[in-house]
């Protein structure tokens, strides 16, 4: 991953086969409220970027070109070119997908996570590679038995104590579900007060996100 810097705005941005993925700071303004501004620093229209509300869920929404999203999502499956969709966070994890069939951006919290939300987007476009966007990190993210339990199967590692590495267990799950290549940002949102919001940290409403569109020519 890259930085970038446009318009004020700074983001992480990755290569993927066939696509590329977008991790926003906040300088782009808690994205909640607009996406104007991120849509200009990435020269895009804020049409051709949609959005759900998220509920931890697994259910995903595939795109054929810009339009409005369904009211709950938790991932966007992208098929054509001309459309970005996005994913909030704020200590939750950003997780960009690219395959023959497509790309995907992903909503993974711990929930998400636990049911499934990994291998549904995998699935969903044959993906080989994956970008895991900014989140909190295992400095900050004390959890009790109940999340601690959902990932026993994934063996040792993955904890400290109460501390989960939520970026671990992610790259665990991308990794069996077959995606041979994973890319990781390696920053907590929780630590990077002057880049993120956090919800753990802050209990506001501010959100950064991940996007990600298909490059162009690709059919």
């Amino acid at each position: 991953m890259e930085w970038r810097e446009g318009d004020g705005v700074r983001w992480l941005e990755a290569c993927l086969p066939g696509a590329t993925a977008a991790f926003p700071t906040r300088s782009a303004g808690s994205l909640k409220d607009g996406h104007a501004r991120l849509a200009g620093a990435l020269g895009l229209s804020p049409e051709q970027i949609p959005s759900s509300r998220q509920v931890h869920g697994v259910e995903l929404v595939f795109h054929d070109g810009p339009g409005a999203a369904p009211d709950e999502a938790d991932g966007h499956v992208v098929r054509a070119p001309g459309v970005a969709p996005l994913v909030y966070t704020a200590d939750c994890l950003p997780v960009a997908l690219a395959g023959p069939e497509g790309a995907a951006i992903l909503h993974c919290g711990w929930r998400g996570l636990a049911a499934g939300i990994v291998a549904r987007g995998v699935d969903a476009v044959g993906a080989g590679s994956a970008a895991i966007g900014p989140g909190i990190g295992p400095c900050c993210y004390e959890v009790g038995d109940e999340v601690l339990s959902a990932f026993t199967g994934l063996g040792g590692g993955i904890a400290s104590g109460r501390m989960l590495d939520l970026p671990e267990v992610a790259s665990r799950l991308l990794c069996q579900a077959g995606v041979g290549k994973v890319e990781a940002a390696g920053l907590c949102t929780s630590c990077e007060r002057e880049l993120f919001f956090s919800h753990r940290r802050d209990a506001g409403p501010g959100r950064q996100g991940g996007l990600v569109w298909l490059d162009a020519g690709r059919a």
